[in-house]
């Protein structure tokens, strides 16, 4: 259990680095800037929902399933989709223009908009890390603790960037640099929360296993698509944002695989 709780800390340990910037960084982080961490964690995301949950559920669900593997991925893939919808529709949150910084502080109504915004992020990133490691825990993902890390390893990566980007306009509203830092820590607080119940619930529907891995990557899916891409591709010479992206998919899917 002590190895499974070091796995969940790390994405936590990428938000926090992340939110560190606000310190060595004297302004605002430029949009082109923005851009590029954007679209590298986009593409990491992407990898990771593939490699590390929809593929898994669909050899999962292989055995018992047979030719009808694709359903439990594709059911919850779908679910996972359509909870991201509600809650998207439920809570309140940001859109960051990153062709505009000053969008962010004219639409900023205080600090509780911004940590649900981040909050919506982090909710499938800490479903996706909770559940693979529940199918170590409960022994029935098949997956590895190497394949396990590889995910925690390229969400930590991921939400390097996220954590610069949640405190660094905090910082430019004219929040101190270590407040503007612990908020940004706090944001990510609720991944290793998250995962934790994740796995404690998949502890009692552990046939739904397939379900609930691929519930994951729809999840991040629809961040990726809903709140990344947008953020990377808008404006002038948005190709940077899509290089970047295609870097982030790279790297997650060697992780993955090298360490499967």
């Amino acid at each position: 259990m002590l190895r499974i709780m070091k796995g969940l800390m790390i994405p936590f340990l990428g938000t926090s680095l992340g939110s560190a910037c606000v310190f060595p960084m004297k302004n605002e982080m430029n949009t082109m800037l923005r851009r590029i961490l954007t679209g590298f964690a986009a593409g990491v995301m992407t990898a990771a929902s593939v490699w590390s949950l929809l593929i898994p559920a669909i050899e999962q669900a292989e055995e018992t399933a047979g030719k009808l593997a694709f359903v439990p991925a594709a059911v919850g893939f779908l679910g996972g989709i359509a909870f991201l919808l509600l809650l998207d529709r439920l809570i309140p949150h940001l859109h960051m223009d990153t062709d505009k910084p000053e969008g962010i502080r004219s639409h900023l109504s205080g600090t509780t908009m911004m940590l649900l915004a981040v909050t919506l992020h982090n909710i499938p990133e800490g479903m996706a890390v909770g559940v693979v490691y529940a199918g170590l825990k409960y022994e029935s993902s098949g997956m590895t603790y190497a394949a396990a890390f590889a995910l925690a390893v390229g969400i930590a990566i991921q939400n390097f960037p996220e954590g610069a980007i949640i405190s660094m306009p905090l910082k430019a509203e004219g929040m101190s640099r270590t407040k503007a830092f612990f908020l940004g820590v706090l944001s990510g607080a609720v991944e290793p929360l998250g995962a934790l119940l994740t796995i404690f619930a998949a502890g009692l529907v552990v046939p739904a296993m397939p379900y609930l891995l691929s519930f994951a990557a729809g999840a991040m899916i629809y961040v990726v698509v809903e709140e990344l891409i947008p953020e990377m591709s808008s404006g002038e010479h948005s190709n940077a944002g899509t290089v970047t992206f295609a870097f982030g998919f790279v790297i997650m899917m060697i992780l993955d695989e090298a360490l499967a």
